[in-house]
This record gives C-alpha cells, structure tokens and sequence, in this order.
C-alpha cells in the first residue's frame, strides 16, 4: 500500500486545531504492516515559522513551492483567513488542481472560494461565515447545515473540531472503518457524527427564549420528546393561546415550535439508533414519532438516509482495545 502524502498550509493567523486536529488524526493511521499510512507535511510559503490565532509558533517543514503534489491538500482556516492573501491564493489557485483530494477546515474554504476552487461545487464552513461565503462568492453552493461536505475529490468541513470528524472520515474512507475506529478511539473521540449531521444540536441551533414559560418549553421539549408535542399542548404549558405562543417561540427562538421539536426528536432518536439496540419501532414510539415510517420520513429530510441505514453505519458498541504494534496519534 502506497504511503499517502498530506500537506497542510501554514499561515500567520491559522486556527491551530485545524492543523493539529487532522495531522494527528492522519499521523496516528497505519498500514497492515503497522507503518505509517500517511506522510503529513507543513509548509508555509516562504518556509518561515507562523503564529497561530492562539499565539504557538509553528515551525512549517518547508516553502510550498518547494513540496510535491500531495495526495492530500489540506487548507486550514483561522483568523489569517480574512485578510487579502494574494500571494497565497495565487499558490493554491496555481497547485490545488493538482493535488489527488482538496480538502478545507473551518475558513481555509475561504482561501479555495477566492481561489476560484469552489465554483460549481458544494461547500461548507464555519456557521459563522457561511454568509460570507455564500455573499462574496456566488459560484460557491454554501450548505450552512452540516458538520462536513464531499464533494467528488473536494471535501470541506465546519469550524474547528469538525476537520477532526472530516479527516477520521477520509481515514475510513482510505484505509477502512476499523483503522479510524482505533484513531478515534486513542484521541477519545466519536466516530459517529455523519457528515451531515447539524453543526448545531437543536438547543444550540435555537436561541434561549427570554421568557421563562417560553424556557421551560424548550426544556420540556428536550426532555420529553415522546410526549405530545403539539402546538396547542405546548402553549397551555406556556399558559399562553397558541397563536400567542407560537410568534413567541419563533421570535425568541428563531424558529418555529415545529421545527424545534422535530430536531430534538431527530436527535434523540439518533442517540438511540447509536447508544443502543432498542428496535426501529420502539424508537419510533419513544421519540414521539408513532410509527417506523413517520420516523424513516423525518430521517430522510432530516439527515438523507433510513434510521436503519444510520445504525448500520454509526451503531458500533465500543470494542475491545488492541493497541496497533505501532502507536498511533502520539509519537
């Protein structure tokens, strides 16, 4: 199996995690014969250390005209995003073709946007910037939604943690399930989060309501998720008519009764399908659903796939840890 080459782009003002976070998850696969699977190099474009978003200085191995196609190009995001970068797009406009996958965390998509490497492609970001991004390019088909986005050779990823959840996925998606299974075992991390799923759980993705009737609603909801969740039940908690409550909940939340209690039961029936082996049917009637094809339907707006296509690929009770013959992530 040939040695796979990823090279991560340095920049005063990257986000370290988005450097660090992937180069261990790549550093940390290996071979059946148990070497490395991955060859992970840092360059900068005149070869000089960086200073990170967070202040650590990061000494690059080398200049980027100076390294070979890499299999893998991977572009961080940060801080040093936002500024005009002309030299710096002009490289990745230049050698970003050439690499065999382009890969982006956080706002590094950005930096491939004004490069001209997104257009007529599906992309994400940072939640924070997905406007941006979808304002100052045009070409770009931004998705807000989800943790990470492939598209073809190009695969970009949501804020900071969410280049960790992409690059143990390229590491599925190269070397198998079990390898990234043991990756993220030793860096005590999930495999499970799809690529699809929400940068923002419900609670997350709504804002508090201010009122505390409307606040106990939500808790109500996050709690009980099997119950009725009705507009008219929950407005009589709330002691308001539900007209009232729902312009309410909406102005306060940012959306509406609906669509919150349908996330939270998305989630909570993902939590299931994940943490436990209770039957589509009866997760179905435990997160207010009713029956398996209600569920199945929420699913497929929700997250593209069945619930049984989503426990066959993220139900996997932890198994026994055989450390590889050579330690993966911490060297």
């Amino acid at each position: 199996m040939a040695q796979r080459t990823v090279l991560v782009v340095l920049f005063d003002g990257v986000q370290s995690l988005d450097v660090t976070g992937p180069a261990e998850v790549f550093g940390g696969a290996t071979d059946p014969h148990g070497d490395p699977a991955y060859r992970v190099r840092t360059a900068s474009l005149d070869g000089a250390p960086v200073r990170t978003s967070s202040g650590l200085t990061v000494v690059p191995d080398g200049t980027l005209d100076g390294s070979p196609a890499p299999h893998t190009l991977l572009v961080p995001g940060g801080q040093g995003t936002r500024p005009d970068s002309p030299a710096l797009v002009d490289w990745l406009r230049a050698h970003g073709p050439r690499a065999k996958r382009l890969v982006s965390v956080c706002t590094g998509a950005i930096l491939l946007a004004r490069a001209g490497l997104l257009d007529g492609r599906r992309a994400t970001t940072h939640w924070a910037y997905c406007d941006t991004l979808a304002r100052d390019h045009p070409a770009v088909e931004v998705d807000p939604d989800p943790i990470y986005v492939r598209d073809g050779n190009l695969a970009t990823s949501a804020g900071v943690t969410a280049g960790i959840d992409l690059a143990l996925a390229l590491v599925e998606e190269d070397l198998g399930r079990d390898m990234a299974l043991t990756i993220a075992r030793y860096l005590v991390v999930f495999l499970r989060r799809p690529g699809n799923q929400a940068q923002f759980s419900a609670q997350l993705a709504a804002q508090t309501a201010q009122r505390e009737p409307l606040r106990e609603v939500q808790q109500w909801i996050t709690e009980h998720p099997g119950d009725d969740l009705s507009v008219e039940r929950l407005a009589a908690r709330a002691r308001l008519s539900p007209r009232h409550f729902a312009r309410a909940f909406q102005a306060e939340t940012g959306m509406t009764p609906g669509r919150y209690v349908d996330r939270v039961r998305v989630e909570h029936a993902r939590r299931l399908l994940e943490d436990t082996s209770r039957g589509v049917e009866e997760v179905s009637r435990a997160c207010g659903y009713g029956t398996p094809e209600t569920m199945r339907r929420a699913f497929l707006k929700a997250l593209g796939t069945s619930p049984a296509e989503y426990r066959r690929r993220f139900h996997a009770p932890p198994p026994e840890f055989r450390p590889t013959t050579k330690e993966p992530a911490c060297r």
